[in-house]
């Protein structure tokens, strides 16, 4: 029994260490493929964008162009997000190792952009598009999708624009974590954006006579300032559970190695006090 703890401890010291390798492998194996990740999405997104705007399409040819549609927004949203990570892992490579102290605050201005996105536009505008979009279709296609567009716009190209949005910001999400801002100034930020696109499509309207999407054409004034006001509190709603998701994803991934290693503590102490006891 007097080796028991010599023996303990010596199981402490492998399990901790054995955790460390563990978690320092499960980070180089995280680190290529989240980069790889990364330049795929980018460049598919650069591919939609190319292919949308090489449809001759006549909304396209009206006041606003594709700038009054929110998908296209969403799109060019998402094409820069993912262009700002591309450059923040390509920034973190290219700074390995370095001791410039101006490097390391251009690289943590550069974190600062991405995850700021990350939370007020890429996560909380592109779950908005996909959700209300695919609800709406369901409800009454010819509401937001009329089936004339089906004559310009083919069926893969359409869900590269209302579809895979959703599961590539989850990849992201789940891939790198990101520091969400303080509550207010995130819901001020996506409160903005929503009361600008308000306005946005609001002016298109009253230079064009005709409103962005066929729905808004069939509900009253007072109906348009509740439609308004109940989809801006739902991407608020988004924003939120964003914040939630972010902080659940990255707390579990945190707390895993946290309770294997008090769970070692446990089986080193009981055991410690077993052989004090035997002895």
């Amino acid at each position: 029994m007097l080796c028991a703890r010599p023996i303990a401890a010596s199981l402490c010291q492998e399990d901790k260490a054995g955790d460390e390798t563990r978690k320092q492998g499960e980070k180089n194996m995280a680190l290529i493929p989240s980069q790889v990740l990364r330049v795929a999405i980018l460049l598919s997104y650069f591919s939609i964008l190319c292919n949308y705007k090489a449809i001759d399409m006549p909304a396209h040819q009206t006041y606003g162009g594709s700038w009054k549609f929110l998908t296209f927004i969403d799109l060019v949203i998402q094409a820069v997000f993912f262009g700002v990570c591309v450059l923040t892992d390509l920034s973190s490579l290219l700074t390995k190792g370095s001791e410039s102290q101006e490097q390391e605050r251009q690289l943590r201005k550069l974190i600062g952009l991405r995850d700021w996105m990350m939370a007020v536009l890429a996560f909380p505008v592109g779950v908005f598009v996909v959700t209300m979009f695919w609800a709406l279709y369901l409800y009454d296609r010819d509401l937001v999708y009329p089936r004339l567009l089906d004559n310009f716009i083919p069926q893969w190209l359409n869900h590269g624009m209302h579809t895979t949005v959703l599961p590539f910001i989850i990849i992201e999400m789940r891939t790198t974590h990101h520091q969400y801002p303080s509550r207010p100034c995130g819901l001020i930020a996506v409160c903005s954006f929503a009361v600008g696109y308000v306005l946005w499509m609001c002016w298109v309207h009253h230079v064009t006579g005709v409103w962005v999407y066929p729905l808004l054409e069939q509900i009253s004034p007072l109906a348009k300032v509740a439609f308004f006001s109940c989809l801006t509190v739902l991407i608020n709603i988004y924003y939120v559970l964003g914040e939630i998701l972010n902080s659940y994803i990255w707390d579990c991934s945190k707390c895993k190695p946290s309770a294997r290693l008090a769970a070692a503590r446990c089986v080193c102490v009981c055991t410690t006090v077993w052989s004090g006891k035997a002895r």
